[in-house]
């Protein structure tokens, strides 16, 4: 027997109506069709197959590559009064024997499990004996080789079509641009009709871009003057930075934790659970930290360094945000970095193929970084998607850059760097342009060469922002495995010979962040109604503790605003709330009825 999911929707998750193409995809999986979903983080992806699982008979199987994120969505779910399990490593093997039991007995509505326990004989056995209403496949650009995070246990998953042709199978991604879409498709037996993409845009999310100047002062300004006691993610490149960082901001008063993969497990382990469970930590991480951290409250994201794509940075800038209130993401970057990234696809050892589209993809990343125009279009474009207008919420569009005919820039830099033998880095190239009288010129006779001087026009900040456009454009290269110096790129000459027209931006300075406290204000808490929401976050933290799961599992930051606004005065308006339940109702109306009329008497 089939449920009808709007009741499903309204009575177990609290919401009135479907968003987007839920109900469409919903539809689909309930008439027995598979497919792939693409949907933003934040768009509710989840319900488009946990709706599904609670209407068909059976269980739902979940694949997922994570056990933190397997963990947080059975909480989160049981909180509801679903019965939901995992199955995974981390679990004692009484536990273990529980829920295989559970799964045997019809005592599920939906188990999640990692692709290689799936894969078992000894599991598959298990799925051979029981009704399985669904498989849903989370985090699906795992599948595709030129997806950002390739794991090859994923590609096993076509088994699912051969051996199950007749239950659905919904694959699940916020992130896949149009090869990985077609590999995931072909990889997993769907049928290229049946891809449901539901739009990339998180209009929540700003974006801003700076050069690499004091990278750790850059970002110590932009958490104290915008995101000051509030929870965001740092990401780092390597394990040192991330270590040294976390101190860092410590020191100057911002509670931090660091996270990557060469920590003690339970350390690691330890920090997370304290990010996701408490209010103000911003966690210093490498790559290692961020799937499956879905913490709906993390209010900004920073990267030191440039990622290695832009899915990856649409993924990654995507953990801010989920609740789809108001969020910053920040990303510093400078030539080194982008050499950096060039060096890594050229040395993976990946066959020529696949560093193709690796350097197509570094290019479109590079492409972003630079542009003139509004970021999210470029972003968004580079998705597929092309109708946007410029957003209104980027750096390039609060701030529109000058762009200009910078071809003589270009000549005079790309031939002072010819002229001092391609072997000096930025800063000594720009000191000859600028005609410096330094020990370093003096000494190799560039106070000599027909370049000193020339660039006198432009200040030495405006020679820095040249040199990366010029990297991003691939007619300059920096060589890192020496001293970073800098060499013509392969498109050099024909803009040497004046064949070539370059565009460069003129940065303004870079604007200080508004300092502005914008931590109520942004999720729509009236000013009368602060103490309020103040009162009903202690009560969701208290009761969070109780039972040791994170406060935003019990209510999210949108549903105490709510309250604050509406002040329910019995069980029938607390049950109107966005996000209460039947099972929350039960579970939290008393609590929270008790702190508004505390309030409100």
């Amino acid at each position: 027997m089939t449920l009808d999911p709007k009741q499903i929707l309204a009575d177990v998750f609290g919401f009135s109506a479907f968003r987007g193409r839920q109900e469409e995809v919903i539809s689909h999986v309930l008439a027995g069709g598979s497919g792939l979903l693409v949907m933003p983080t934040g768009g509710g992806k989840s319900l488009c197959y946990q709706v599904p699982a609670l209407c068909r008979d059976g269980v739902a199987v979940v694949v997922s590559p994570l056990i933190a994120l397997m963990q947080d969505q059975v909480t989160s779910l049981r909180q509801l009064g679903v019965r939901a399990a995992a199955i995974n490593s981390a679990m004692e093997f009484a536990d273990l024997v529980a829920a295989e039991n559970a799964l045997r007995a019809g005592e599920l509505d939906l188990v999640y499990v990692a692709p290689e326990r799936l894969l078992t004989d000894r599991f598959l056995a298990l799925l051979d004996d029981i009704k399985v209403a669904l498989f849903a496949i989370d985090e699906a650009h795992c599948v595709s080789q030129w997806g950002h995070d390739f794991r090859p246990e994923y590609r096993q998953l076509e088994l699912l079509a051969t051996r199950y042709p007749a239950i659905p199978r919904l694959a699940l991604t916020a992130t896949a641009d149009e090869p990985t879409r077609q590999d995931i498709v072909e990889r997993l037996g769907l049928s290229p009709d049946d891809v449901f993409i539901a739009g990339f845009d998180r209009p929540n999310i700003r974006y801003l871009i700076a050069p690499k100047e004091q990278a750790r002062k850059q970002v110590l300004s932009f958490i104290q003057n915008g995101h000051a006691g509030e929870a965001g993610i740092v990401y780092c490149l390597s394990r040192q930075a991330v270590e040294e960082t976390s101190a860092w901001l410590n020191e100057q008063g911002i509670m931090s934790l660091p996270y990557h993969a060469g920590l003690d497990r339970a350390i690691r382990a330890g920090n997370q659970d304290r990010f996701l469970k408490e209010d103000a930590i911003v966690m210093v991480a490498t790559i290692a930290f961020g799937m499956g951290i879905d913490k709906p409250d993390v209010r900004f994201v920073v990267h030191m360094d440039l990622p290695k794509s832009l899915e990856a940075y649409y993924q990654e800038t995507g953990r801010a945000g989920r609740d789809g209130l108001p969020a910053e993401v920040f990303l510093v970057y400078g030539a080194k970095d982008m050499a950096k990234i060039r060096q890594f696809t050229e040395n993976s050892g990946a066959p020529e193929a696949q560093k193709r589209i690796e350097r197509q993809k570094l290019d479109a990343l590079l492409g972003f970084c630079e542009t003139a125009s509004c970021r999210r279009q470029v972003l968004l474009s580079y998705f597929g998607e092309d109708e946007h207008e410029p957003c209104g919420n980027c750096d390039t569009c609060l701030n529109p850059p000058d762009v200009f005919d910078g071809t003589v820039a270009a000549q005079k830099l790309m031939s002072c760097v010819y002229r001092t033998g391609q072997m000096f880095g930025a800063g000594h190239v720009i000191d000859v342009l600028l005609g410096g009288n330094t020990e370093r010129i003096r000494k190799f006779g560039h106070d000599m060469v027909s370049t000193y001087g020339i660039g006198e026009e432009y200040t030495r900040r405006e020679w820095q922002s040249f040199v990366r456009q010029l990297v991003a454009q691939n007619l300059l290269t920096v060589d890192i495995t020496g001293h970073g110096g800098l060499h013509l790129g392969a498109e050099a000459g024909p803009v040497l010979k004046g064949a070539r027209q370059v565009m460069l931006r003129k940065d303004h300075a870079v604007a200080k962040p508004a300092k502005e406290k914008r931590k109520r204000a942004a999720i729509g808490v009236a000013e009368t109604d602060q103490g309020l929401f103040e009162a009903l976050r202690a009560c969701r933290v208290a009761l969070a503790r109780e039972q040791g799961v994170p406060p935003y599992v019990i209510f999210h930051d949108s549903t105490l605003a709510a309250m604050a606004a509406d002040r329910p005065r019995d069980q029938y308006g607390f049950a109107l709330l966005p996000g209460v339940g039947g099972a929350k109702l039960e579970r939290y109306a008393e609590p929270f009825l008790a702190v508004i009329s505390g309030h409100s008497s």
